[in-house]
């Protein structure tokens, strides 16, 4: 990976605590539940953005309690659970659901 793009997952989390931090939380999750998620979220998205198949894809990340929803779209089954094995290999997720979806070729 090239020196500059090592940068850009340390910008997303940042961003992505920023967010959070200037959020309230919803009614019955403390503070520290709503980051735990956000961290899942940026390391999900980190490992799918550094892993050499699947960097190419928009895949959107989500995290509830731990639970990880994947949506967006690949091109093969074998990438759909790349993504699963990948967000499943993040310290912290107890579920992935996967709702990616086979692009046709």
């Amino acid at each position: 990976m090239e020196p500059g793009l090592k940068i850009i997952p340390l910008i997303l989390a940042f961003a992505l605590v920023l967010s959070v931090c200037s959020c309230q939380t919803p009614a019955g999750r403390s503070a520290g539940e709503v980051v735990d998620d956000a961290t899942i979220t940026t390391k999900v998205k980190s490992k799918l953005f550094e892993d050499r198949v699947l960097s190419g894809f928009s895949i959107a990340v989500k995290t509830f309690q731990g639970e990880v929803t994947l949506t967006g779209s690949v091109l093969s089954p074998g990438e759909k659970q790349r993504a699963t094995t990948v967000a499943r290999s993040v310290t912290g997720v107890k579920k992935v659901n996967n709702l990616l979806t086979i692009k046709d070729s």
